[in-house]
């Protein structure tokens, strides 16, 4: 067995992955800030539960101060700053615990360009029994712009850390439950929660097709809202990712099991994050294994070297398998340049009939280098999360 050293990638194109979609054009004036293999996100003692609900004036939840004071937390002193206590005594981590008061501009287009790629690193074995050869390098290629037109479901995440303001990448995934009125959003577990290091990230909100334009870094920090956050900003009000990620998150045992899903509170008015971008993609737990699957596009925004983690790049490749740890499930493989930065993005299989649908994300790349990226096949616990969040806000 051979070990190998992986990050979280946090982070001539086959037309029928080409992530077309007929959108709703940005609006000029951008919404207001606060508008695998187990079944692992199952209701159990290690997984993820449900929260006390949504709602209040301000769009948090309704008893979130009663919550947060159960922790000795002061939801008025949290929204001051507070919030940077990362003390390991007080920081939240229980599937119960998760909670992301809405700071109103907070996150502004300065703030979003200093947040930084999440890069811690693991030492994982990669089986000669579970694992094909590496796969030959993919250059990763611009999305056309603009975005809203081409790839409008793909977008940025902003989330703070102990280590500072961070990013990666995401996906607006169809919420069965409510049929084109859609809040949920697909991404790694390590983009949300720091796994046995600590607990759920704070201050995350989701920024549909960023930098609509594709404008360089310098350009971008003279571009007006619209163009930066074309659909707003959407702070998440709810987050579920895996048992294995919640205990044993990031180590190679629990990479197979790196998705996360939140719910984000819609528009001021009730307008969901769906109806708002137009598009969002179903979600297949029953793709097929890497040697069956057909081609797979990876989608995100990478922003380790060489990229600049404001430009939308995609991948299109043939996956091959790749094992993390013995007795763990087999994830997806493919060749990509794409760097950390792209963590949580999707990856997209066409299903028959010409729809796209949301097969698995970027997950983790080589240390140290580029050349490709791995994501988890979601099976019934990846369902089960799913599920969990698609109930809780039904209505």
């Amino acid at each position: 067995m051979r070990s190998v050293r992986l990050i979280p990638a946090a982070l001539g194109v086959a037309t029928a992955l080409a992530l077309t979609v007929t959108a709703c054009g940005p609006t000029e004036t951008p919404a207001a800030g606060g508008a695998s293999g187990s079944a692992s996100a199952s209701a159990s003692a290690s997984s993820p539960a449900p929260s006390e609900g949504a709602g209040g004036a301000d769009g948090l939840a309704g008893d979130l101060a009663d919550k947060l004071k159960k922790h000795g937390v002061d939801l008025d002193a949290w929204k001051r700053g507070g919030w940077r206590d990362w003390d390991t005594g007080t920081w939240l981590r229980e599937a119960e615990d998760f909670v992301n008061p809405v700071i109103e501009d907070l996150w502004d287009p300065a703030r979003m360009q200093s947040a930084k790629s999440p890069d811690p690193t693991i030492t994982a074995q990669a089986g000669a029994s579970g694992s094909d050869p590496v796969p030959r390098p993919v250059t990763a290629q611009r999305e056309k712009t603009p975005y809203h037109r081409h790839a409008a479901p793909v977008g940025k995440i902003f989330f703070d850390s102990p280590q500072g303001s961070m990013v990666c990448s995401g996906t607006i995934v169809q919420d069965p439950r409510r049929p084109g009125k859609s809040n949920l959003v697909w991404t790694a577990g390590h983009c949300v929660h720091a796994g046995q290091r600590g607990g759920w990230y704070r201050n995350i909100t989701f920024v549909p097709a960023f930098n609509d334009l594709g404008k360089s870094p310098a350009a971008l920090r003279n571009a007006r809202s619209h163009e930066v956050h074309p659909y707003g900003q959407y702070w998440a009000d709810w987050a579920v990712t895996s048992g294995e990620w919640l205990q044993r998150g990031g180590t190679a045992q629990a990479w197979p099991y790196d998705y996360a899903v939140l719910h984000v509170q819609p528009r001021r008015g009730g307008k969901s994050l769906e109806e708002t971008v137009g598009a969002a993609l179903p979600v297949d737990f029953s793709a097929p294994a890497p040697a069956r699957a057909g081609t797979v596009g990876a989608w995100g925004y990478p922003q380790a070297a060489p990229y600049n983690g404001v430009i939308m790049h995609k991948c299109l490749d043939r996956p091959s398998r790749l094992t993390t740890a013995p007795a763990t499930p087999v994830m997806y493989r493919i060749g990509c340049t794409m760097t950390a930065g792209s963590s949580g993005g999707g990856w997209f299989r066409a299903l028959p009939g010409g729809r796209t649908a949301l097969v698995s994300n970027t997950s983790i790349g080589p240390a140290g280098g580029r050349g490709w990226l791995a994501g988890p096949q979601l099976g019934r616990g990846a369902r089960a999360a799913y599920d969990m969040v698609s109930k809780k806000f039904a209505r």
